[in-house]
């Protein structure tokens, strides 16, 4: 493998927003769970733990996690940022107008908005649902390790054909995903990872997102 080869991977991976309901073959998901384990972590703790859907499991979680949405009360294990400001804000903000654009929600339309959003809780109509979890006890260096797991999912998944997009909203409602899924107490949700086949035809799936100059983000010491 080249580094143009990884390039080339890095970028065809995007977060997509609407998939078709044909299930990933099981020996797939596996290889691509046995690819992202392979990622550095402090003292080879390896501290990810996944709890994977499939089939009628998917389509039960994925309505009580739209009934949770609706009525439940958000309370993430880990606190939300408190604020986007600068170039974060500028980023976030171009993310999301490219978004709206492509699916032709008019600038000021909370409603249609907010719809969008909901989608989240739909899992965009994903076949699969991984839900990432890390030991309290590791904190934030346990939650950096699973960072790097879910880009070589992701990535992993990539090079299989296989869409993806991490979601921090479901971890919105970490005790609901703790109860669902029996997940200990001693343990953080970071995140949900829904995966399985691109729906390219969708226009939420016609965007793509840039990346910042070196310049902005590389300060050269010698």
């Amino acid at each position: 493998m080249t580094l143009s080869d990884l390039n080339r991977l890095l970028a065809s991976r995007y977060s997509c927003r609407a998939f078709r309901p044909n299930p990933v073959p099981k020996d797939q998901i596996e290889q691509i769970l046995t690819s992202a384990a392979r990622v550095p972590s402090w003292c080879n703790a390896q501290p990810w733990h996944v709890s994977v859907t499939s089939g009628a499991e998917t389509e039960r979680f994925r309505a009580a996690m739209q009934a949770e949405a609706a009525a439940g009360t958000p309370c993430p294990d880990i606190p939300f940022p408190t604020s986007y400001s600068g170039v974060y804000q500028d980023r976030r903000r171009a993310c999301g107008w490219a978004l709206y654009q492509a699916v032709g929600v008019k600038r000021g339309d909370r409603s249609a908005s907010t719809q969008q959003m909901i989608q989240n809780f739909s899992l965009f109509g994903a076949p699969h649902c991984a839900i990432v979890s890390s030991p309290t006890e590791l904190g934030a260096y346990g939650a950096l390790d699973c960072g790097g797991f879910i880009t070589a999912f992701s990535l992993a998944a990539q090079a299989l054909g296989i869409a993806t997009i991490p979601q921090a909203a479901l971890a919105t409602y970490s005790p609901f995903l703790r109860r669902y899924f029996d997940i200990p107490e001693d343990r953080l949700i970071l995140c949900a990872i829904s995966f399985g086949y691109a729906d390219t035809d969708h226009p939420a799936n016609g965007f793509r997102t840039d990346r910042a100059d070196l310049s902005e983000i590389v300060n050269w010491v010698g």
